[in-house]
C-alpha cells in the first residue's frame, strides 16, 4: 500500500519549520507508523537527503518515547495506543496523514518530530519519589495493603510520562500526568507520609515548567494510551485541599 505524509521538518530549536510531502510506497498493512517513517528515511538517505528525525524506543507501547501527532491526534488517536502501535491497515490506501511534533509551550521543538520532555522529569525530581527511610524490602505480607487501594495505585503507575495528555489538552495541562504520579504514591503505604509536600512541589514544577491550567476538558483521558482516569486529577485537587491548596 501507499501513504502520503506531510512530515514536520525542523532543523533545530531557533530554526522555522515547515511539512514536507514525502509519498512512501511498498507499505506492508501490519506495518507500525514508525516502519513507515523508517522506510521514508531508507529513501532520504539513499537520494542523499535528511533522514526524517523522530525518537523511538522500545516499539512495543511501553516507554512512550515515540509520540507524536498525526491528523491532529495525540498517538493518532484510538483507545490506548501509542504511536508505535498505529498500524498501516488503521488508514486506507493513499490516504494524506500530516504527522507533526507534539505541541506544548513546555515541550520545544528540538528537530523534526523530536520535542524536548525533560520537564516532566524535572517535575518528578520535585518530589515524586519516596525518601524516607524505608530499611530493607519487608517481607510482601508484612504491610497489608487494601486491594481497592492497591489496584487504583497500580492503575495509576501505568502512566509512562509520554505527554500525550499535555498535548491533547488544550491548556497544555500536565494534570493528568502529575495527578497519576501523585495517586500512585499516596495509595501506599510508603508514600503516605510525604503525600502533602507531594502534591505541592509536583504542582509547583508544572506551573514553573510552563504547563496550562487544568479545566476539565477531558482530552487528556481521551489520549492517554494506558488510559489513565480522570480521577486521579480529582485525587491531586483533594491531596492539594488538604493542604490549603489548589491546582
Amino acid at each position: 500500500m501507499k501513504l502520503v505524509l506531510d512530515v514536520w521538518r525542523q532543523a533545530g530549536p531557533q530554526h522555522t519549520g515547515r511539512l514536507e510531502r514525502h509519498t512512501v510506497d511498498g507499505i506492508l498493512p501490519y506495518d507500525s507508523l514508525l516502519d513507515v517513517l523508517d522506510r521514508l528515511n531508507c529513501a532520504l538517505v539513499a537520494r542523499g537527503e535528511r533522514p526524517v528525525a523522530f525518537e523511538s524506543d522500545c516499539r512495543e507501547g511501553i516507554c512512550g518515547a515515540c509520540g507524536v501527532v498525526v491528523n491532529g491526534l495525540a498517538h493518532g488517536g484510538g483507545q490506548r495506543r501509542t504511536t508505535c502501535e498505529l498500524r498501516a491497515s488503521h488508514f486506507a490506501d493513499g490516504a494524506q496523514l500530516t504527522i507533526e511534533p507534539f505541541r506544548a509551550r513546555a515541550f520545544p521543538v528540538l528537530r523534526d518530530l523530536i520535542v524536548d520532555r525533560s520537564a516532566l522529569d524535572r517535575i518528578i525530581a520535585s518530589g515524586g519519589y519516596v525518601s524516607v527511610r524505608t530499611g530493607n524490602a519487608p517481607e510482601a505480607n508484612a504491610l497489608p495493603v487494601a486491594k481497592a487501594s492497591a489496584e487504583r495505585a497500580l492503575d495509576a503507575a501505568a502512566c509512562i510520562g509520554c505527554g500525550a495528555c499535555v498535548a491533547a489538552c488544550p491548556n497544555a495541562s500536565a494534570a493528568l500526568f502529575v495527578g497519576a504520579k501523585v495517586t500512585h504514591l499516596a495509595l501506599l503505604p510508603q508514600g503516605s507520609p510525604e503525600r502533602a509536600q507531594r502534591a505541592q512541589g509536583l504542582v509547583a514544577a508544572a506551573d514553573r515548567e510552563g504547563f496550562g491550567a487544568c479545566t476539565s476538558y477531558g482530552e487528556c483521558h481521551a489520549a492517554c494510551p494506558k488510559g489513565i482516569e480522570l480521577g486521579v486529577i480529582t485525587r491531586l485537587n483533594a491531596e492539594l485541599l488538604k493542604t490549603g491548596q489548589r491546582s
